[in-house]
Parts: structure tokens; C-alpha cells; sequence
């Protein structure tokens, strides 16, 4: 049972709503920063959820209305029952869970931005489901992926105090500082280590299919000292899928987090093209 929530660094105009929705036996939670403006689907990477968005939220009001993801297996979101691997973190079940959100809010025709994983499920979407997607926005991840996440395995559950979490996390800690949540039985993260580990194993493969399939305009984010995607994969990407934009920023793999306000820049200007 979740006890308390740290606040997003830089939140959007107000306190976004908390909905959720029921996809395939699972309740998936979601925040949605409202306003008049175009929809945008933002969907995380492992080990994120959607308030990591905000400040993004932020910047492209109120133009753009952003609805952000906890996806399933992270956040407040209900994770796929069974234990790893048999609990179901698939491709068709990562694009399922973004298609019926979108269906539920009755967001046809919408922009789709992912970070990593949620990348992936968003290029994926708009491959399979074309008339829900209006422009893709694509973070620092390729169309052939090999990763492995079993680290995380050695991370702390629970710990007594959140400086206790956040020792125990070691280097960790930046990355997933933000996350880090009081539940009734200490401090952790939103999400079980071996459920990242099974979800990373089922996106790991080619999607180079899936990647050129899709026929909206696209803007391929890199950060330019990313680990996870080369400049030579970001080129081909940008160069086998016609309408598709490449901008490099000069930071690591979280590129909406480390530079926000680059990538906000970024994306408005795709935005305004459309």
C-alpha cells in the first residue's frame, strides 16, 4: 500500500489529475495535465513513471494536453499477475495498454512521445494502430535492442529510511532518486527489480519492422553521450523512415530529464510543424 508520494521537481500548471483505467484485467494509472490544447501520450522507460513528464508538461502548455502513462508494472499501475517470466510485459501488451487508455480518454489522432521502452511502444503503436497516432516523438532508443537489466536485482526492496534506500541504491540512486516512495513496510521504488528484468528480456530484438511501418511524421531524439543509442543506429533510423526528423542534444540517455529544457525546445518545434 503506497503511504506517500515525493512531488515532482517542477509540477505543471496545478496538480494534474490521477485517473485510471481498466485494459485487459489490469488498472492502469495515468496523470492528465488538462487544458485546451492537442493531445500528447508520453510514455516512460524502465524504472520511470508518468510524473517524470511534468516539467515537460509544463513547458508545451497550453498548446499541447499531456496525458502521461504509469505503465504497467510501474508507478500505481497494477502489474501483469504471475512471477517472471510468465508475467506478461510483451509488445502486444505494452501497445494494448497505450491504445486503450487513448480510446478510453477518446484521444484519436494524437502525438505519442516515448522515453526507451516506451519509445519502442510508441513506434510500435502507431505501426499497429495507425489512426490513433498523429506524430511520434521517439527518445533515445533504436530498433534493435539488446539490454539487460539484471543489476537492478542487487537494489535494495525496502529499507527503513529513504537515506537508507538511497545508500543501499549506490550510483543507482540519480537515476531512480525521483521515484522513490514510503510504503507500509519502508522505503523502495514502484516497481519489482525482476518484473524490469522480464519486461527488458521481451523488448530486447528487431523492430526495424515496426520502425519503418509507420507513416507519420517522427522526431528521432539522441542524447549525443548516450550508451544505449549510437549515432550511427539514430542515422539509419532517420534515414529508412521517410518523414522522420534526428535532433542530437548534448547529454546522456534521459534526455527529456537532463536537459528539459533542450528537449522541450526540441519537441515544440516539431510540434508547431505539424
Amino acid at each position: 500500500m503506497l503511504l506517500r508520494v515525493t512531488p515532482p521537481s517542477e509540477p505543471a500548471r496545478g496538480t494534474p489529475d490521477r485517473g485510471a483505467v481498466d485494459v485487459g484485467g489490469l488498472r492502469l494509472s495515468y496523470l492528465d495535465h488538462g487544458g485546451p490544447g492537442r493531445p500528447l501520450l508520453a510514455l516512460h522507460g524502465h524504472f520511470g513513471e508518468a510524473r517524470t513528464f511534468a516539467p515537460l508538461a509544463a513547458r508545451l502548455a497550453p498548446a499541447w494536453r499531456v496525458v502521461a502513462l504509469d505503465q504497467r508494472g510501474h508507478g500505481l499501475s497494477d502489474r501483469p499477475p504471475g512471477a517472471p517470466p510468465e508475467a506478461d510485459f510483451s509488445r502486444r501488451a505494452y501497445v494494448a495498454d497505450a491504445a486503450g487508455l487513448l480510446h478510453h480518454l477518446g484521444l484519436e489522432d494524437a502525438v505519442v512521445l516515448g522515453h526507451s521502452l516506451g519509445g519502442v511502444n510508441a513506434y510500435q503503436l502507431a505501426a499497429r494502430h495507425p489512426g490513433l497516432v498523429r506524430a511520434l516523438v521517439v527518445e533515445d532508443v533504436g530498433a534493435e535492442i539488446e539490454d539487460d537489466l539484471s543489476f537492478c536485482l542487487e537494489w535494495p526492496e525496502r529499507m527503513p529510511t529513504r537515506a537508507d534506500l538511497l545508500a543501499g541504491l549506490g550510483d543507482s540512486a540519480r537515476h531512480v532518486a525521483d521515484s522513490v516512495r514510503e510504503f507500509a513496510d519502508g522505503w523502495g521504488l514502484p516497481f519489482r527489480a525482476a518484473d524490469m528484468v522480464a519486461s527488458q528480456r521481451q523488448l530486447n530484438g528487431d523492430h526495424w519492422a515496426d520502425w519503418r511501418a509507420g507513416t507519420c511524421p517522427a522526431l528521432l531524439v539522441r542524447g549525443a553521450r548516450s550508451p544505449v543509442l549510437s549515432a550511427e543506429h539514430a542515422r539509419r533510423m532517420a534515414e529508412r523512415r521517410p518523414g522522420t526528423r534526428l535532433v542530437e542534444l548534448d547529454t546522456g540517455h534521459a534526455v527529456h530529464a537532463t536537459a528539459p529544457t533542450e528537449f522541450a525546445a526540441a519537441v515544440r518545434t516539431f510540434l508547431a510543424a505539424l
